[in-house]
């Protein structure tokens, strides 16, 4: 009778474990110190998901690593810039969005929602807003005012510079310092802004995309390029540190979620969408990390230190001259990565 109860436990116990389901998983392939960790822990802690956060520091990369693993659905989620959502969507590198299954798209700005990178966003959901300006150390830079993308090129900042490890930024302000569109694809003008920029190289000290703010804290580097959010957190560390919107006018960019093709986990991807989505994790997300959100209504939650201030959400004379950044097609992004990597490495 004791072998039949021992053997009956032990049965027992068995099923239940075999019962017990695996812990969810989602994949969220992302910036360095884009998402608040008290998002994620109230997600994981309300729907039983477990986040793996794995980053990334330029859209290329991130590209270059979805594109290598292509039907593997290793990510369940994604976060490229503007004109990557354009180009991945175009090569079927991304699964359909299924707006049915998420809540509170409707929140979100019209004037943010079904562009040209993808009409009715069929394959992505605006996550956050932003812009790529000037930064520099006001107790470390004397002299007139700095107000232009050219001013980098002054000779007393030698050694000085940072400027961010993205390729089409980069150029963006060579081509914007000698009039031309940052979204060019002529190729004369790609190789006229290469030019401009071999000119800037002595000054530049470093690339960085990880966290642009850092150079600058760390005395690194003191005037630059930085996004309006590393700013924003890099004003609570350093005080001196401004934020310039340049003449030539500023960089505008739309980060979106997207579900990588195969991903392992796609209903899990639209609940952390409809999650970020509600206003007050919208809002909670720009407060933290200094970035504008597109949720409407978020934004009505913002405290007025947050909602006024010009670094996170420019005026309309801040955004004078300013430019979106866009698709520019594979011939010529060809053209932007063979000046690139000889820009990087000294030819």
């Amino acid at each position: 009778m004791k072998k039949l109860a021992l053997a009956g436990l032990m049965a027992a116990t068995l099923t239940g474990c075999s019962s017990q389901e695996e812990p969810q998983v989602l994949n969220l392939y992302n910036w360095s110190e884009y998402m608040p960790q008290e998002v994620l822990d109230r997600f994981e802690e309300e729907t039983g998901i477990q986040v793996v956060y794995t980053t990334y520091d330029s859209n290329e990369a991130m590209y270059a690593r979805l594109k290598l693993l292509d039907d593997s659905g290793q990510y369940d989620l994604a976060l490229p810039s503007t004109y990557y959502v354009n180009k991945m969507r175009e090569e079927g590198l991304l699964e359909k969005i299924n707006h049915e299954k998420l809540e509170g798209f409707e929140k979100l700005d019209p004037e943010l929602t079904n562009l040209d990178i993808d009409p009715e966003n069929q394959y992505s959901v605006p996550y956050l807003w932003g812009t790529t300006g000037l930064a520099y150390d006001a107790n470390d830079v004397e002299g007139e005012e700095v107000t232009a993308w050219s001013d980098l090129w002054d000779e007393k900042y030698e050694g000085r510079v940072m400027l961010t490890n993205d390729m089409r930024e980069v150029f963006h302000i060579g081509l914007r310092v000698l009039g031309y569109s940052g979204n060019s694809t002529d190729p004369e003008e790609i190789e006229a802004a290469y030019d401009k920029l071999t000119e800037l190289m002595p000054a530049v000290r470093t690339f960085n995309s990880d966290a642009p703010r850092m150079p600058y804290l760390e005395g690194e580097t003191d005037i630059g390029m930085i996004w309006n959010g590393e700013a924003v957190m890099g004003e609570e560390d350093m005080p001196s540190l401004e934020y310039v919107y340049p003449e030539e006018g500023i960089i505008v960019w739309l980060d979106s979620f997207v579900i990588p093709k195969n991903a392992e986990n796609a209903d899990a991807a639209h609940q952390f969408i409809s999650f970020v989505m509600r206003p007050e994790i919208s809002a909670l997300i720009s407060e933290d990390i200094g970035y504008a959100t597109p949720n409407l209504a978020a934004r009505e939650l913002l405290s007025d230190e947050v909602a006024n201030d010009r670094t996170s959400y420019p005026t309309p004379e801040d955004l004078t001259n300013a430019e979106f950044q866009k698709d520019v097609g594979d011939d010529a992004m060809q053209v932007y990565t063979k000046y690139w990597e000889m820009l990087k490495s000294g030819q």
